[in-house]
């Protein structure tokens, strides 16, 4: 199915001795750790890119070797084609523990020919059940995209080529915990989930269509780096490396401009297929706070 979308100061500590300008990707053999799954993932091409891969035995996965607070991230998948139901790839930043922060792209399988899902969550302290979820207007399984994370200390916003879907605003002002505090790493897998992914789990994995095969390239990632001692929310960065120069670090107090803001809002217009703000049936009692039109479109 194709859509069409609109009509239309920090100081380094003296160890660091270079910063990576926002225009350079990274190397992922330098960046990333392999995780689990053997050698279902593999990196190409000396670092340039890297695959992930399902069979009935086991997915695979990586993670950054660094950890971060803040950060732009962007990375470009071609997720798994064909009759991808029940497959899940996920890239998202996490930290540890059970109260856990956490901000999730995950890409649910399809039979041939429905659209992609995109289910999107934001953790904080421990607390998820935020999800957001949409049709992607293109087929990601012919080419590479961008999917992108801006976290920072005003409000983490979703992208799709450079398109705003989602931003979730801090606000703690009215009790709701903010991703302020622990650092996270990136990460990627690809896993079977038909118990779940696919209308429920109603329809299950064709196996006879493994391996299935999700694609990475291009990842980016303008951020803090977290370094030995924690940086205070009243002052990011500041006892932290960065990955890029200070007039780069634009996207540290970024918002939505105009522009933007409308585009958020005709994607969601036209995209969302669900939303945990108007889930009523979900949340007898009255919404979560950010849900409220006083905070913030979450």
């Amino acid at each position: 199915m194709g859509y069409s979308l609109f009509g239309t100061m920090v100081m380094l500590p003296m160890l660091v001795l270079a910063c990576l300008l926002g225009s350079v990707f990274s190397n992922f053999s330098e960046e990333f750790d392999i995780t689990w799954g053997d050698d279902r993932a593999k990196m190409l091409n000396n670092g340039e890119a890297l695959t992930l891969s399902l069979d009935k035995n086991s997915g695979s996965g990586f993670q950054s070797k660094n950890e971060y607070l803040y950060g732009k991230f962007d990375i470009q998948l071609k997720l798994v084609p064909g009759n991808s139901a029940g497959t899940v790839s996920t890239y998202y930043l996490s930290s540890q523990g059970p109260n856990h922060d956490e901000i999730d792209f995950e890409f649910l399988g399809n039979l041939s020919g429905d659209p992609y899902i995109v289910h999107t969550n934001v953790y904080s302290q421990g607390k998820g059940d935020r999800e957001q979820q949409f049709h992607l207007w293109f087929d990601p399984t012919q080419d590479f995209h961008t999917y992108s994370i801006l976290w920072n200390p005003l409000h983490i916003v979703f992208y799709v080529d450079s398109t705003p879907i989602r931003e979730f605003k801090n606000s703690e002002a009215m009790g709701v915990p903010y991703l302020d505090k622990q650092p996270m790493r990136v990460y990627s897998s690809l896993w079977d989930a038909e118990d779940w992914a696919t209308r429920g789990g109603l329809i299950k994995t064709d196996w006879t269509q493994a391996p299935f095969i999700t694609s990475f390239q291009n990842f980016k990632a303008d951020a803090c780096i977290q370094s030995s001692a924690p940086s205070s929310p009243s002052s990011p960065c500041s006892s932290l490396n960065s990955t890029a120069s200070s007039s780069d670090r634009t996207w540290l107090y970024q918002e939505l401009d105009l522009k933007s803001q409308k585009r958020l809002r005709r994607v969601q217009k036209k995209f969302m297929i669900y939303n945990y703000c108007t889930d009523s049936k979900r949340f007898p009692q009255g919404f979560p706070p950010e849900c409220s039109k006083k905070s913030t479109k979450s």
